[in-house]
């Protein structure tokens, strides 16, 4: 009997993966029913949300996963077994290199043609997280869904009132998008502007008003819980997360997922400022010459305010 040709699908299922990127091709395979493994319903929804988030899989106890996507935690090790590890520990190490070693589904290969892993020159990092950053910003993009991303642009240009809000560095990036959106539209700022405090904020809004929150794993619980009171008061919450498991991915009418994985030593930034930025130019067009009339008042106020200090 002649011997059956070796093709990716084999490759695949003869060797669990050892880098996240595997995983997900080893996912879609079993997807396309290309390889004998199969996965239930509750394995495949874990599986996909521990790839959705390896910096999460790589950090979290077996009973902190477990409680975050709600099943047993026998269910991990289950999987890991199914998947051809030793143990969880063994399928969790996967994720823990992909942290440590700054791998990234888009910018993995990219990053071995360019360096070397023992070249630890400045330039050498600093082109390892230009490449993953890259890969961040690809892999957003195909995450975002067109319809969404049209609704919430049309709620940011159209809503009563827009207030933003995060926490620790993700309050930078609710300033910036403050700024950018008020320089277009009156009724907008960060949710605290006035440091009288959060409640007050949001008894200031009414059903009707967008809040636009942003958090990311480990996520602020002040920030989630501010997004659950908001719902109760019939206010409209935009959510700019991680990931399908981000507890802000329930509560939010719209929510866009952002991968944020890279060197730097905090959750990058860049490819949520790029969204930011995104949203704000879709939003400048939207508006017409409604916006433009605005900024060339702020301009005009501008050269007064330049003029009468000259």
């Amino acid at each position: 009997m002649a011997t059956p040709p070796v093709t990716s699908s084999t490759r695949l299922a003869s060797l669990p993966p050892d880098t996240v990127s595997g995983l997900k091709q080893l996912l879609e395979a079993i997807d396309r029913r290309e390889v004998e493994l199969r996965l239930g319903n509750s394995s495949r929804r874990v599986l996909s949300s521990l790839i959705e988030s390896p910096q999460r899989t790589a950090v979290s106890s077996i009973s902190q996963l477990a409680e975050l996507l709600g099943v047993n935690a026998s269910t991990f090790s289950r999987l890991a077994q199914r998947l051809g590890y030793d143990g969880f520990s063994k399928f969790q190490d996967v994720f823990r290199r992909e942290v440590t070693e700054g791998r990234h589904f888009y910018s993995e290969q990219a990053s071995q043609l360019l360096t070397r892993n023992d070249d630890n020159t400045a330039m050498a990092q600093l082109t390892r997280l230009a490449r993953q950053e890259s890969g961040n910003i690809a892999e957003m993009l195909e995450r975002i869904d067109p319809e969404a991303f049209e609704a919430v642009t049309r709620l940011l240009a159209d809503a009563p009132r827009v207030r933003l809000h995060g926490m620790r560095q993700f309050n930078s990036l609710a300033l910036f998008m403050a700024y950018g959106l008020g320089m277009l539209r009156a009724n907008v700022a960060p949710l605290d502007a006035s440091r009288q405090g959060v409640a007050d904020a949001l008894a200031q809004l009414e059903a009707g008003d967008v809040l636009v929150v942003a958090s990311c794993f480990p996520y602020t619980p002040s920030v989630v819980t501010c997004a659950q009171v908001a719902i109760t008061r019939g206010i409209k919450v935009v959510a700019l997360t991680d990931s399908s498991s981000s507890p802000l991915q329930a509560l939010a009418l719209y929510s866009f997922h952002v991968p944020n994985h890279s060197l730097f030593y905090s959750n990058s930034m860049s490819a949520f400022m790029f969204l930011a930025e995104g949203l704000l130019s879709e939003v400048a067009s939207k508006l017409g010459e409604a916006g433009v009339e605005s900024l060339k008042q702020r301009e005009a106020i501008i050269s007064q305010l330049n003029g009468a200090s000259s």
